[in-house]
């Protein structure tokens, strides 16, 4: 398994806002706009997301990790003894992912683009 990136996940009150906020601020561009959920980045693939209610998680995650395979990630998670806060699915826009949460109270959400 390898981790193709990390995005910091920001929950914010004002979707608008927030995204209008860290364009100005940083010169970042829209990639993704799911409604609930707005990813920014930059040209050379920094990326940020803004968010303000999971559309289908009981919590909103802390971080996403992108790996190329979500069940090697899920079995080890599981294998650790971690608490998965959101159960290992494919999720209607493509993703399949799961949420976790470690020791200090942080939910990382580890996901792959479905195959």
């Amino acid at each position: 398994m390898n981790i193709e990136r990390i995005v910091p996940d920001l929950t914010v009150t004002d979707l608008g806002r927030a995204v209008n906020e860290h364009v100005t601020a940083l010169g970042l561009e829209v990639v993704m706009d799911h409604g609930w959920i707005v990813t920014l980045a930059d040209s050379a693939g920094h990326q940020l997301s803004l968010i303000t209610a999971d559309d289908t998680a009981p919590e909103n995650p802390d971080v996403s990790v992108f790996v190329d395979d979500v069940q090697t990630a899920y079995d080890r998670t599981v294998a650790a003894g971690l608490e998965i806060v959101h159960p290992l699915t494919t999720e209607k826009w493509g993703v399949a992912r799961f949420f976790y949460r470690d020791a200090s109270g942080n939910v990382i959400n580890v996901g792959m683009h479905a195959r």
